[in-house]
């Protein structure tokens, strides 16, 4: 029996999230798309992640889809809700958290958005990426959807009419109705949050990966730990376009290793060159295999104006088709986006979470045609500049 529904709202935020229970040997499945009824799978594992894919939706839209999918865990008798929210504040943050709120029918909600282990913090209300204010960040110049305020409260008000309570380090008391906002600048001020509130102020809660990891010893979910390895080459396949993933892929190549730029046909018409891109994938795995790292990049010229949607389907019958070609290498999809594109080429609907290689770097296996890979994915901003030549060696 479910005892956990955790709803993000991006599929690299599904899996960095359920990681952390399963990593604690809790049976935990992550689907990637919200369709479909969960009845089934709420009658067979503790915890399950649902990627509402709403972050780039109408507030009003994802209001809807996450109002629908905390009601059906209602229905079904699954006692806590879990709103994974951006540790950048992007996306629909009020409306989700207002939806999470009036499906269960909570009249408080617990949010600790700090992400501590990745430098960001939350300090008298105001969210903080790398020691600086997250609208002065590279996220508050995002060419799509750039953070305008770092102010926690003023970014909720912008899509829900809840009240909002604003909580200091140390303060950990829950009353009245409403979202009760904390200050967190390291694991252990958000361990005190959860171990200071109590059980039944939990039924609703809300953060990034950091404070669901709390909440796993806090509600009685854990069993034995689970490690992680990585003992195969590793394939990167990469969607995003954020400048810490760039960085990324730049300090790599300096390093050695291979750097394949897809041209501007493959990422908007990948299935005209179908036969030659077959060639290209396996000619991939092989530079994988033989240098322990290639990154694919579907960065070099990708200006803004072609359509995020469209590149995200190319790449994701890159994907597929590397798949199709049975690699014997490990898979790395950067950017929700990315991987979202690849489940819906291949028709796989969830993944497996086993554990964390680096803070934010998920480990998971997947299952297609009847063979298991592994597959590592990361949100674009995670990680510092060598972290791809760390995971090669």
């Amino acid at each position: 029996m479910t005892e956990l529904l955790i709803v993000a709202d991006d599929f690299t935020g599904a899996l960095d999230t359920g990681v952390q229970f399963a990593s604690r040997g809790v049976s935990t499945r992550v689907f990637a798309e919200s369709a479909g009824d969960l009845a089934a799978a709420f009658a067979e594992v503790q915890v399950v992640v649902v990627n509402s894919e709403t972050r780039h939706k109408t507030p009003a839209e994802a209001y809807g889809t996450v109002f629908r999918l905390a009601a059906q865990a209602r229905e079904c008798g699954v006692p806590f809700l879990y709103k994974k929210t951006d540790s950048a504040l992007r996306g629909n943050i009020g409306s989700e958290l207002a939806a999470a709120m009036d499906a269960m029918g909570a009249d408080k909600l617990v949010f600790a958005p700090a992400f501590p282990r990745m430098d960001r913090i939350t300090r008298q209300g105001i969210q903080y990426v790398d020691g600086v204010p997250v609208a002065e960040s590279v996220f508050g110049s995002d060419p799509f959807e750039p953070v305008r305020s770092s102010s926690v409260e003023t970014i909720l008000r912008e899509t829900t009419d809840h009240g909002t309570f604003l909580h200091a380090a140390g303060d950990l008391t829950a009353e009245g109705t409403g979202i009760h906002v904390y200050d967190a600048a390291s694991d252990g001020d958000l361990e005190k949050i959860a171990a200071g509130l109590r059980k039944e102020d939990l039924t609703v809660s809300a953060g990034c990966a950091a404070f669901a990891s709390v909440l796993a010893d806090r509600l009685g979910l854990g069993g034995r730990a689970v490690g992680a390895e990585l003992s195969a080459p590793l394939l990167v396949l990469c969607g995003s376009r954020n400048p810490v993933t760039i960085r990324q892929m730049e300090t790599a190549e300096k390093a050695g290793y291979p750097h394949i730029r897809l041209t501007r046909e493959q990422k908007t018409d990948w299935s005209a060159g179908a036969e030659d891109n077959d060639r290209q994938t396996r000619s991939w795995v092989r530079l994988a295999r033989d240098n322990g790292l290639c990154i694919v990049d579907a960065n070099e010229i990708v200006p803004v104006e072609l359509d995020r949607e469209r590149v995200e389907t190319q790449l994701g019958l890159a994907g597929k088709a590397i798949l199709d070609g049975e690699p014997d290498c490990a898979l790395m999809f950067t950017g929700g986006d990315t991987l979202l594109g690849v489940m819906r080429s291949t028709g796989i609907r969830e993944l497996t979470p086993v554990g964390e290689l680096f803070p934010g770097v998920v480990l998971t296996r997947m299952e297609y045609k009847g063979k298991t890979y592994s597959v590592v994915s990361k949100s674009g901003g995670f990680g510092g500049p060598d972290l791809l030549c760390r995971m090669a060696e």
